[in-house]
Protein backbone atom coordinates (compact mmCIF):
# COMPACT_ATOMS: atom_id res chain seq x y z
CA UNK A 1 0.00 0.00 0.00
CA UNK A 2 1.43 3.34 -1.09
CA UNK A 3 2.32 5.82 1.63
CA UNK A 4 -0.05 8.77 1.90
CA UNK A 5 1.42 12.24 1.67
CA UNK A 6 0.12 12.96 5.20
CA UNK A 7 2.15 9.97 6.48
CA UNK A 8 5.27 11.44 4.94
CA UNK A 9 4.52 14.80 6.55
CA UNK A 10 3.81 13.26 9.95
CA UNK A 11 7.08 11.33 9.93
CA UNK A 12 8.84 14.65 9.37
CA UNK A 13 7.06 16.71 12.04
CA UNK A 14 6.39 14.05 14.68
CA UNK A 15 9.63 14.71 16.65
CA UNK A 16 8.84 18.43 16.70
CA UNK A 17 5.24 17.92 17.77
CA UNK A 18 6.38 15.73 20.64
CA UNK A 19 8.37 18.69 21.97
CA UNK A 20 5.06 20.56 22.30
CA UNK A 21 4.01 18.02 24.92
CA UNK A 22 7.14 18.86 26.93
CA UNK A 23 6.64 22.60 26.62
CA UNK A 24 5.85 24.19 30.02
CA UNK A 25 2.75 25.95 28.68
CA UNK A 26 1.23 22.80 27.19
CA UNK A 27 2.25 20.72 30.21
CA UNK A 28 0.68 23.37 32.42
CA UNK A 29 -2.64 22.92 30.66
CA UNK A 30 -2.43 19.14 30.90
CA UNK A 31 -1.40 19.15 34.56
CA UNK A 32 -3.74 21.99 35.51
CA UNK A 33 -0.87 24.09 36.87
CA UNK A 34 -0.67 26.81 34.22
CA UNK A 35 -0.69 30.39 35.49
CA UNK A 36 -4.04 31.95 34.61
CA UNK A 37 -2.48 35.19 33.37
CA UNK A 38 -0.43 33.22 30.84
CA UNK A 39 -3.57 31.48 29.64
CA UNK A 40 -5.39 34.82 29.27
CA UNK A 41 -2.56 36.14 27.15
CA UNK A 42 -2.60 32.99 25.05
CA UNK A 43 -6.37 33.04 24.64
CA UNK A 44 -6.43 36.65 23.41
CA UNK A 45 -3.51 36.14 21.04
CA UNK A 46 -4.95 32.90 19.71
CA UNK A 47 -8.29 34.57 19.07
CA UNK A 48 -6.81 37.15 16.72
CA UNK A 49 -4.59 34.47 15.22
CA UNK A 50 -7.76 32.52 14.35
CA UNK A 51 -9.20 35.56 12.58
CA UNK A 52 -6.26 35.56 10.16
CA UNK A 53 -6.22 31.76 10.04
CA UNK A 54 -9.84 31.85 8.90
CA UNK A 55 -8.91 34.08 5.97
CA UNK A 56 -6.78 31.24 4.60
CA UNK A 57 -9.80 28.94 4.42
CA UNK A 58 -11.57 31.68 2.46
CA UNK A 59 -8.56 31.92 0.13
CA UNK A 60 -8.63 28.15 -0.29
CA UNK A 61 -12.33 28.23 -1.18
CA UNK A 62 -11.68 30.95 -3.76
CA UNK A 63 -8.81 28.98 -5.34
CA UNK A 64 -10.59 25.61 -5.30
CA UNK A 65 -10.89 23.88 -8.66
CA UNK A 66 -14.07 22.00 -7.81
CA UNK A 67 -17.16 22.29 -5.66
CA UNK A 68 -16.12 19.49 -3.30
CA UNK A 69 -12.88 21.26 -2.34
CA UNK A 70 -14.67 24.60 -2.09
CA UNK A 71 -17.24 23.02 0.25
CA UNK A 72 -14.51 21.50 2.43
CA UNK A 73 -12.81 24.88 2.84
CA UNK A 74 -16.15 26.53 3.57
CA UNK A 75 -16.92 23.95 6.26
CA UNK A 76 -13.46 24.42 7.79
CA UNK A 77 -14.01 28.18 7.83
CA UNK A 78 -17.38 27.73 9.54
CA UNK A 79 -15.94 25.30 12.10
CA UNK A 80 -13.06 27.61 12.98
CA UNK A 81 -15.13 30.78 13.30
CA UNK A 82 -17.97 29.15 15.22
CA UNK A 83 -16.76 26.03 17.05
CA UNK A 84 -13.15 26.94 17.86
CA UNK A 85 -13.58 30.68 18.34
CA UNK A 86 -16.63 30.07 20.52
CA UNK A 87 -14.33 28.35 23.01
CA UNK A 88 -12.23 31.51 23.23
CA UNK A 89 -15.31 33.69 23.62
CA UNK A 90 -16.53 31.45 26.43
CA UNK A 91 -13.18 31.69 28.22
CA UNK A 92 -13.12 35.45 27.69
CA UNK A 93 -16.56 35.74 29.27
CA UNK A 94 -15.31 33.74 32.27
CA UNK A 95 -12.45 36.21 32.64
CA UNK A 96 -14.68 39.26 32.20
CA UNK A 97 -13.24 40.05 28.76
CA UNK A 98 -15.72 41.34 26.19
CA UNK A 99 -15.80 40.29 22.55
CA UNK A 100 -14.84 43.84 21.59
CA UNK A 101 -11.78 43.64 23.82
CA UNK A 102 -10.85 40.29 22.30
CA UNK A 103 -11.05 41.68 18.77
CA UNK A 104 -9.04 44.76 19.76
CA UNK A 105 -6.08 42.67 20.95
CA UNK A 106 -2.78 43.85 19.47
CA UNK A 107 -1.08 40.88 17.80
CA UNK A 108 2.30 39.91 19.20
CA UNK A 109 5.42 39.69 17.06
CA UNK A 110 5.02 35.91 16.88
CA UNK A 111 1.39 36.07 15.79
CA UNK A 112 2.20 38.74 13.21
CA UNK A 113 5.07 36.69 11.77
CA UNK A 114 3.16 33.41 11.81
CA UNK A 115 -0.03 34.70 10.18
CA UNK A 116 1.95 36.77 7.65
CA UNK A 117 3.85 33.64 6.61
CA UNK A 118 0.65 31.60 6.22
CA UNK A 119 -1.15 34.31 4.27
CA UNK A 120 1.85 34.86 2.02
CA UNK A 121 2.08 31.16 1.16
CA UNK A 122 -1.67 30.82 0.66
CA UNK A 123 -1.87 33.86 -1.62
CA UNK A 124 1.29 33.19 -3.63
CA UNK A 125 0.47 29.60 -4.56
CA UNK A 126 -2.48 27.51 -5.56
CA UNK A 127 -5.13 25.79 -3.45
CA UNK A 128 -2.52 23.27 -2.29
CA UNK A 129 -0.59 26.05 -0.51
CA UNK A 130 -3.68 27.11 1.38
CA UNK A 131 -4.29 23.70 2.91
CA UNK A 132 -0.58 23.20 3.63
CA UNK A 133 -0.53 26.54 5.49
CA UNK A 134 -3.33 25.59 7.89
CA UNK A 135 -2.52 21.90 8.33
CA UNK A 136 -0.02 22.08 11.20
CA UNK A 137 -2.31 24.16 13.39
CA UNK A 138 -5.40 21.98 13.07
CA UNK A 139 -3.57 18.67 13.10
CA UNK A 140 -1.11 19.44 15.93
CA UNK A 141 -3.83 20.85 18.19
CA UNK A 142 -5.77 17.64 17.72
CA UNK A 143 -2.56 15.70 18.35
CA UNK A 144 -2.02 17.63 21.60
CA UNK A 145 -5.66 17.46 22.67
CA UNK A 146 -5.86 13.69 22.25
CA UNK A 147 -2.64 13.18 24.18
CA UNK A 148 -3.62 15.49 27.05
CA UNK A 149 -7.01 13.76 27.25
CA UNK A 150 -5.12 10.65 28.41
CA UNK A 151 -3.43 12.52 31.25
CA UNK A 152 -4.96 12.09 34.73
CA UNK A 153 -7.84 14.54 35.27
CA UNK A 154 -6.74 16.84 32.42
CA UNK A 155 -10.13 16.78 30.72
CA UNK A 156 -11.92 17.35 34.03
CA UNK A 157 -9.90 20.36 35.22
CA UNK A 158 -12.20 23.19 36.28
CA UNK A 159 -10.51 25.74 34.00
CA UNK A 160 -8.45 23.92 31.37
CA UNK A 161 -10.64 20.86 30.99
CA UNK A 162 -12.80 22.55 28.35
CA UNK A 163 -9.69 23.27 26.29
CA UNK A 164 -8.61 19.63 26.42
CA UNK A 165 -12.13 18.41 25.67
CA UNK A 166 -12.46 20.78 22.72
CA UNK A 167 -9.24 19.78 20.95
CA UNK A 168 -9.68 16.07 21.61
CA UNK A 169 -13.37 16.06 20.62
CA UNK A 170 -14.86 14.19 17.67
CA UNK A 171 -16.02 17.52 16.27
CA UNK A 172 -12.54 19.04 16.20
CA UNK A 173 -10.99 15.73 15.15
CA UNK A 174 -13.22 15.87 12.06
CA UNK A 175 -11.93 19.35 11.21
CA UNK A 176 -8.34 18.12 11.52
CA UNK A 177 -9.07 14.95 9.54
CA UNK A 178 -10.76 16.98 6.79
CA UNK A 179 -7.52 18.98 6.46
CA UNK A 180 -5.48 15.76 6.32
CA UNK A 181 -7.75 14.18 3.71
CA UNK A 182 -7.73 17.34 1.63
CA UNK A 183 -3.94 17.59 1.41
CA UNK A 184 -3.79 13.91 0.45
CA UNK A 185 -6.32 14.48 -2.34
CA UNK A 186 -4.58 17.59 -3.62
CA UNK A 187 -1.13 15.95 -3.46
CA UNK A 188 -2.13 13.08 -5.75
CA UNK A 189 -0.11 13.04 -8.94
CA UNK A 190 2.11 15.99 -8.01
CA UNK A 191 5.85 15.74 -8.70
CA UNK A 192 8.16 15.31 -5.75
CA UNK A 193 9.62 18.83 -5.96
CA UNK A 194 6.12 20.27 -5.44
CA UNK A 195 5.45 17.89 -2.56
CA UNK A 196 8.69 19.01 -0.93
CA UNK A 197 7.55 22.63 -1.13
CA UNK A 198 4.25 21.75 0.57
CA UNK A 199 6.06 19.69 3.19
CA UNK A 200 8.32 22.65 3.99
CA UNK A 201 5.29 24.87 4.57
CA UNK A 202 4.00 22.37 7.16
CA UNK A 203 7.43 22.13 8.79
CA UNK A 204 7.83 25.93 8.99
CA UNK A 205 4.34 26.37 10.44
CA UNK A 206 5.12 23.63 12.96
CA UNK A 207 8.10 25.69 14.14
CA UNK A 208 5.82 28.71 14.36
CA UNK A 209 3.47 26.63 16.54
CA UNK A 210 6.33 26.03 18.98
CA UNK A 211 7.11 29.74 18.93
CA UNK A 212 3.44 30.41 19.72
CA UNK A 213 3.66 28.26 22.85
CA UNK A 214 6.81 30.18 23.83
CA UNK A 215 5.01 33.48 23.27
CA UNK A 216 2.19 32.33 25.52
CA UNK A 217 4.48 31.01 28.25
CA UNK A 218 6.50 34.24 28.34
CA UNK A 219 3.49 36.54 27.81
CA UNK A 220 5.54 38.22 25.12
CA UNK A 221 4.33 40.86 22.71
CA UNK A 222 7.17 42.78 21.00
CA UNK A 223 10.87 43.00 21.95
CA UNK A 224 10.60 46.66 22.97
CA UNK A 225 7.66 48.85 23.87
CA UNK A 226 6.59 51.39 21.30
CA UNK A 227 7.33 55.02 22.18
CA UNK A 228 5.20 56.36 19.34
Amino acid sequence: MAQKFSDRIFNRVKPLWHTYLEHPFVKGIGEGTLDVEKFKHYMKQDYIYLVEYSRIFAIGAAKAHNLKTMTTFANLLHGTMNIEMDLHREYASTFGISNDELEATEPSATVTAYTSYMLNKAQSGGVENAIAAVLACAWSYNFIGKELATWPNAAEHELYGNWVQMYSSEEFSKLANDCIELINEIAEGKPDHELKELEEIVVKTSYFEYMFWDMAENKSTWPIKSTV
